[in-house]
């Protein structure tokens, strides 16, 4: 009779037994069975086509995105812990937290790390759209993807903003002036005109999208609140249920596509 080590012991406890409800995967039966019952793994298919996981098809863009975005999660809530969103004190924090905070180069990780998840994301649709996974029954994940890319670039123009210095605000005043010609909400926009009964003007420079987004006319300390709300708080969590989805979807729609 064999002789049980530490490791069989623990796996005989209750405890044990009570988060992992089945053993090793050693056969094809018991893998399915454990990636169903894994809160984190169910979310992946149960099989996958040898050739729809190879490093050359997939140049693993989606996973290198996922990645960098756990990172920048990981490092901005470091961040929030020095860093306070005002005029007075917004660039001074920026300064101390690269040449006083213990660690200050998590702040240069979270900006270049910003940077590669824009690249990444790029480049995981590009693969996407080449190989033809966005075709039938994908459809409904590419247009996930493509909200999920538009929010990977609302988190780095709002992030751009919090290090309060003359190219962050004269780079955001020039982005959101492009918000005036929002079609019907912009007051520079077209169909601008169109909404207006009598001498009330709907839509202008003091109520259209533009005066929403910065919380005034100009770039001041209400867009700098606005934008640290938008990057810190509003966009991540959108972007961490879509994220969800876009995993959970993947497996229903059978796995990561095989070549063409």
């Amino acid at each position: 009779m064999a002789k049980k080590g530490v490791a069989d012991y623990i796996r005989e406890t209750q405890v044990w037994k009570s988060i992992f409800r089945h053993g090793p995967p050693t056969d094809a039966r018991n893998r399915a069975a454990v990636v169903a019952g894994n809160v984190f793994l169910h979310l992946h298919p149960i099989k996958l086509k040898r050739s729809g996981v190879q490093l050359g098809y997939t140049w693993c863009m989606g996973g290198l995105t996922f990645f960098i975005f756990l990172a920048l999660t990981v490092t901005g809530l470091l961040l929030m812990f020095y860093y306070r969103p005002t005029a007075e004190y917004a660039y001074n924090d920026i300064i101390a937290l690269k040449e006083h905070v213990p660690l200050g180069i998590m702040r240069e990780i979270h900006r270049w790390g910003a940077h590669a998840m824009v690249i990444t994301v790029w480049l995981h649709m590009f693969r996407v759209f080449m190989t033809g996974s966005y075709k039938p029954p994908r459809e409904f994940n590419w247009g996930v993807g493509v909200v999920l890319l538009i929010l990977t670039l609302l988190l780095s123009f709002t992030g751009y903003l919090l290090p309060w210095d003359q190219l962050a605000i004269w780079a955001i005043a020039v982005g959101s002036n492009m918000a005036k010609a929002t079609p019907f909400l912009g007051h520079g926009g077209p169909g601008a005109a169109l909404a207006q009964i009598g001498d009330f003007v709907m839509v202008s420079d003091k109520n259209d999208v533009r005066f929403q987004l910065l919380g005034g006319r100009f770039v001041g300390e209400p867009a700098l609140l606005r934008f640290y709300i938008l990057h810190c708080v509003f966009i991540p969590l959108v972007v961490g249920v879509l994220i969800a989805v876009h995993f959970w979807r993947v497996r229903k729609d059978g796995g990561i596509s095989a070549p063409l």
